[in-house]
């Protein structure tokens, strides 16, 4: 049975680690601001007592005299806290998010296992995959990056949990000051709650840490049919609240594959004619004009089959694709294309681009019904699409893209994917 609950999500102003003592009478004032009006309440990662910690060694009682504090306060106002600390865990200093329980009792610990960038020079990485239980429920808890593996959330969620919840550091890369773009902020979030049919909660930063890393702001609310129901501005501080539902998850899941490891007979660029209707009888000479090799479009087996001989192509319906275990499957086994056809499913955009971003795959979409095709990249951009007349687009697919999964310095997408792989699928992880 579904029950509401109400959620609050913090966004603050980033704040350096030398600024914690000064910075923590505000953001714990903030809180006190907010609880009387939230039963769960969301705080950034690295909240205590920074994100960038640097090489010196962490102040435990600091660490600790701050989650006191919010122990008392969760106590008080009768509301369920997580908040994102970097604290030592089984010995090592671990990037975490602590859920504290509304009778201000430690519920639980979830440490960031997809480690971001310089995350690596001073946190080691988490090795448990479960909810937390609360008073309010079970919460799947995922730090940051931890979005960016689609199967951190759909074990969460697989292993009951009923609300996704991250504390995360957002960041932007400035390239326009006018939009601060992130992916998980502005595709994967809502991907998330979708996909697994529960509510998403993010709170993360705004402004710059250590005049190097730009946050991108925002916070968000989610709730469980991926419709965005509060998001915070860029570059403000602010406290979002909102009613969401919890209880009774039954997310769509597939027959997960097992498909044979395969390797690409082309390396390099494959150009590739798209088309969401059938073909013309004099497709070979426009392939010939267009400089495709290759061509795709609705029942076309075996123009597929000649694809498919060259380059891996994992072929999925709106059901496979809607299971965000699927193609991590493929991409395991070096798959490096996706043929997704589609019967006008819903979302189909932004669950494309999320497919390809999160698994470094190109992903080809025929919507038979709503007469489009296009491509999505490794980097989440549509490249090439047919409209109206416009019916056969030529494209080109540079598999080298695929190849290039190490997104920033220490982050392997292809690594990662194997090692929650292996989490959710042993002992490990539970």
């Amino acid at each position: 049975m579904k029950r509401p609950i109400r959620v609050a999500a913090i966004q603050l102003r980033a704040h350096g680690r030398s600024e914690f003592a000064q910075a923590w009478p505000q953001i714990l004032s903030r809180v006190r601001d907010a609880a009387p009006d939230a039963q769960l309440l969301v705080l950034p990662e690295g909240t205590i007592p920074a994100y960038v910690l640097g090489e010196r060694e962490i102040d435990e009682r600091e660490i600790e005299a701050a989650v006191s504090d919010l122990r008392a306060l969760a106590a008080k106002a009768r509301v369920v806290i997580v908040a994102g600390v970097a604290s030592k865990n089984a010995g090592e200093v671990r990037n975490g998010g602590i859920v504290i329980d509304a009778d201000g009792s430690l519920a639980g610990r979830a440490d960031k296992i997809f480690l971001w960038h310089f995350d690596r020079q001073w946190f080691a990485a988490g090795t448990r995959l479960v909810p937390i239980s609360t008073s309010l429920g079970r919460l799947g808890v995922l730090i940051c990056a931890d979005g960016r593996m689609p199967e951190i959330a759909r074990t969460l969620v697989d292993r009951d949990a009923e609300l996704l919840v991250m504390p995360t550091a957002w960041v932007s890369s400035g390239r326009s000051s006018d939009e601060l773009e992130n992916f998980q902020a502005d595709i994967l979030g809502r991907v998330r709650a979708f996909e697994n049919g529960v509510p998403f909660v993010a709170a993360n930063k705004c402004g710059v840490e250590r005049s190097m890393v730009l946050y991108c702001g925002k916070s968000q609310i989610v709730d469980g049919t991926g419709t965005l129901v509060a998001i915070a501005g860029e570059r403000a501080e602010g406290t979002l609240f909102a009613t969401v539902e919890i209880g009774e998850a039954h997310p769509q899941r597939a027959a997960l594959p097992r498909p044979v490891a395969r390797t690409p007979n082309v390396t390099g660029v494959a150009r590739i004619a798209i088309s969401a209707q059938r073909l013309p009888g004099d497709i070979a000479e426009r392939m010939a004009i267009l400089e495709c090799a290759y061509a795709i479009a609705p029942g076309d087996a075996q123009r597929i089959a000649q694809l498919d001989a060259d380059v891996p192509l994992a072929l999925v319906d709106d059901t496979t694709m809607l299971d965000p275990g699927v193609l991590p499957a493929y991409r395991r086994a070096g798959y490096r294309l996706a043929l997704w056809t589609t019967r006008n499913a819903p979302w189909t955009q932004m669950l494309a681009r999320a497919r390809a971003g999160e698994s470094r795959m190109y992903v080809i979409v025929i919507d038979a019904v709503g007469k489009r095709a296009f491509v999505v990249d490794p980097d989440h951009s549509i490249v090439c699409g047919t409209f109206d007349d416009y019916r056969i687009a030529g494209c080109a697919v540079d598999l080298t893209k695929t190849e290039q999964t190490l997104i920033v310095p220490g982050t392997d997408i292809a690594e990662g994917l194997e090692r929650v792989h292996a989490m959710t699928m042993g002992s490990q992880g539970i």
